[in-house]
């Protein structure tokens, strides 16, 4: 199944994720949505673990024992995932993975990727861009993750080790009239 995912020729602007034993083609993030990836990259970037990389590349990261395959939004990684010869890296490389919901995906964030992340990503932020406000979960466990806060896009939010900084979520907003027209779309 991962050969066939990595093989998929989707249309322009999708992606392909293995979940649950099957292939799902959901689209890229919009476009509005880049300005706060960047932020979001940048602070990230600059408290990351030594040997790990920030990247919002289309990579999918595979978690075998759930038959899962996923390219997330924005990840930190461990350098080293990357000098396999595959075309998918190992999920246990991940130490951060955030995610850019809307409407069409937020079911699969908000279950399924939190499900699989929660038993081995020490750290998952969710963005929930119809909403306004960023979830953070962090204390994997063979059971999900056992630590949550949320706040709304403006305020601060502390994002726990290996990470260890406040994140400042100011530049996170999406104007709710435009954000509602995409999501019609």
């Amino acid at each position: 199944m991962l050969r066939i995912v990595e093989e998929l020729d989707t249309p322009a602007g999708y992606k392909a994720e293995l979940i649950r034993g099957k292939i799902v083609v959901s689209p890229w993030s919009k476009l509005r949505y880049l300005r706060p990836m960047r932020r979001l990259r940048a602070q990230v970037e600059a408290h990351a673990p030594d040997g790990h990389i920030t990247e919002t590349s289309p990579f999918l990261f595979v978690f075998p024992p759930s038959e899962r395959g996923y390219g997330p939004d924005l990840f930190v990684a461990d350098e080293s995932a990357f000098d396999a010869d595959g075309r998918h890296a190992d999920g246990a490389a991940l130490s951060l993975v955030a995610e850019l919901t809307s409407d069409s995906t937020k079911d699969v964030d908000w279950l399924d990727k939190m499900e699989t992340y929660g038993r081995i990503v020490p750290v998952y932020l969710l963005l929930d861009m119809r909403v306004g406000e960023i979830n953070v979960l962090w204390d994997p466990s063979p059971k999900g993750y056992r630590s949550r806060t949320n706040v709304p896009f403006g305020r601060p939010v502390r994002i726990p080790a290996p990470f260890d900084f406040d994140l400042d979520t100011s530049g996170f907003a999406v104007p709710e009239d435009e954000s509602a027209a995409d999501e019609q779309r």
